[in-house]
């Protein structure tokens, strides 16, 4: 939509319709006038008053508040099927997808996830690794990491939490206690 009335641009703003007749009045917004003399907002104007004032823009707000995941693992049917439990959970998370550790860096500094479930056997750079290389960075501190394998023994679950991994699941996973550690780990859920 590229125009709005002031009833709709209050519901795309988020705010009173009030607020938006003040912004007309006092001239900090332009309006068009149609053919039946109705105002009209162009989305345009109101993205920039938004921007102004320092609100966050409808798709950004709608964006920050959807927990980013990033389930990173070898296994295709794993990965489909965690990424399918997650995008249908309550929560409405974001989640993304990498086969190997080194796609997984890649999608890292890209969108920059809260949490990170990884497996600890890929080809190229295993988990060990992206989990040591991710908490060797200030972000990287503050994501999430739930670790998921086969071959999960106490040794490998030390190391992984040397490296500072937050959960560790062993493989076939339990997707019920999965879904709770992530949201617990996220700080939805207690």
């Amino acid at each position: 939509m590229d125009n709005f009335t002031v009833s709709q641009a209050s519901t795309y703003c988020r705010v009173p319709r009030e607020t938006v007749i003040n912004w007309i009045d006092t001239g900090r917004l332009r309006v068009l006038k149609n053919e039946g003399g109705h105002r009209l907002i162009a989305k345009e104007d109101l993205d920039r008053v938004l921007r102004d004032l320092g609100f966050p823009l409808p798709g950004e707000l709608k964006r920050d508040r959807r927990k980013k995941i990033l389930v990173v693992d070898d296994d295709k049917i794993i990965v489909e099927t965690l990424v399918q439990a997650l995008e249908e959970d309550q929560y409405g998370y974001d989640v993304y997808s990498a086969a190997d550790g080194f796609e997984a860096g890649l999608q890292i500094a890209h969108f920059k996830p809260d949490l990170l479930i990884l497996d600890i056997r890929m080809p190229n750079i295993d988990g060990y690794e992206v989990c040591r290389k991710i908490r060797s960075t200030p972000a990287g501190k503050e994501t999430k990491v739930i670790v998921l394998s086969a071959y999960l023994d106490g040794e490998a679950f030390e190391q992984m939490r040397t490296y500072g991994a937050d959960a560790c699941f062993s493989k076939p996973l339990q997707l019920a206690q999965m879904k709770c550690e992530v949201a617990k780990l996220l700080g939805l859920e207690k």
